[in-house]
């Protein structure tokens, strides 16, 4: 028996996601001008459309483009985000979303000139934490890990070293809406590039810990 659940717990760790497939992705709110070429999400994000609830700002918005998948369980994934950044509060990155009242969207966002690691966290209203850079960044990678009811969100400029921007509440054991949004709350539009998006099953931590206690 105990062999038996070693094995099965061999298995369940090495179970892991390649690229996403993009082309069976859906869009919630989606841009008119995008195409997918070379493994590579290329969009125009739709002007005047953002993602934010209630606080600080008084209003609640729920219409920039979002391009997703559905996932269940405990995950590591990871995008890389290019954009033409433009005027205040263009922003790219990715999502996690549960419902309009529940969701993380991380990335990139052009304030005052500059470029900031952004984060906003919505549960019924919306906080805003942002890391600002000192120079332009041609590129960003987003990484995010949901453990149990925590998301813990990363950065790297070259997808080798990577450092902790936020770690977030989210509930467990629902499914979310994994992938890349852009939004562009003050301008005309810009263009944005996203590249190896990934998604890769992690095996529950709690069952884990279960079969290893149990094991003959």
């Amino acid at each position: 028996m105990k062999k038996t659940v070693m094995t099965l717990l061999a298995t369940i760790a090495g179970f892991s996601a390649s690229a996403q497939t993009l082309e069976k992705m859906n869009w919630f709110n989606e841009p008119s001008v995008w195409n997918i070429e070379n493994d590579k999400l290329i969009m125009e994000v739709t002007p005047k459309s953002d993602y934010w609830r209630i606080s600080h700002y008084g209003f609640t918005v729920d219409d920039a483009p979002f391009y997703y998948a559905e996932y269940g369980g405990e995950f590591e994934t990871k995008v890389k985000i290019s954009g033409d950044y433009k005027v205040r509060f263009d922003q790219a990155g990715m999502m996690i979303r549960i419902d309009h009242e529940n969701y993380i969207k991380c990335g990139i966002e052009f304030v005052d000139g500059k470029y900031n690691l952004s984060t906003v966290v919505t549960h019924n209203t919306s906080d805003w934490s942002v890391i600002a850079l000192d120079r332009r960044v041609e590129s960003i990678w987003i990484k995010a890990v949901r453990r149990l009811d925590a998301i813990e969100i990363f950065y790297s400029f070259d997808d080798n070293e990577y450092h902790l921007m936020r770690n977030a509440w989210m509930e467990a054991n629902r499914p979310v809406k994994i992938g890349m949004f852009a939004a562009c709350p003050d301008g005309d539009g810009f263009k944005v590039t996203f590249s190896d998006f990934k998604v890769s099953h992690l095996p529950d931590k709690v069952r884990t810990e279960w079969l290893k206690n149990n094991a003959d």
